[in-house]
């Protein structure tokens, strides 16, 4: 199953990606609206996979309002649509903060420490998935 999903799933993206307007079985147009694509992390360095085993991971985040998570990292990708609010990431090894808001796509620097903090009025949303080595974790938090 999993051999036969990512193919899919990447010619699928492939597909949409190239489309602005689909049709489904019955010939009513689908709308497709590309909200990124991009070969770096928000820090600039390359996305890189995992190199076995590689697990999907989708997780819905609520963030309150002035809340800041601690200080972490992501041996692997990670991915986040803000569905609502705003959120700055900064990266603690070199100062530089991203603002993030409703409709932005977010790819997530690997293996270096960041954290996140709600600056809005409102809870962040977030849609977050994440790609890793079968049966670990990919979020290392700073002791």
């Amino acid at each position: 199953m999993r051999k036969i999903l990512a193919p899919t799933l990447l010619l699928t993206a492939a597909l949409f990606a190239n489309s602005a307007q689909a049709l489904d079985a019955s010939g009513t147009p689908v709308i497709v609206t590309p909200l990124a694509s991009r070969t770096e992390t928000a820090s600039g360095q390359p996305i890189t996979l995992p190199q076995k085993n590689v697990q999907v991971l989708v997780s819905a985040y609520q963030i309150a309002p002035g809340a800041t998570l601690p200080v972490h990292k992501h041996p692997f990708p990670r991915y986040a649509y803000v569905e609502a609010g705003t959120l700055q990431v900064t990266n603690v090894e070199t100062g530089k903060s991203n603002t993030y808001q409703t409709g932005d796509f977010i790819i997530e620097m690997i293996g270096q420490w960041h954290q996140a903090t709600n600056v809005g009025a409102d809870p962040v949303k977030l849609l977050v998935i994440d790609q890793v080595e079968e049966g670990t974790k990919n979020t290392v938090l700073r002791q």
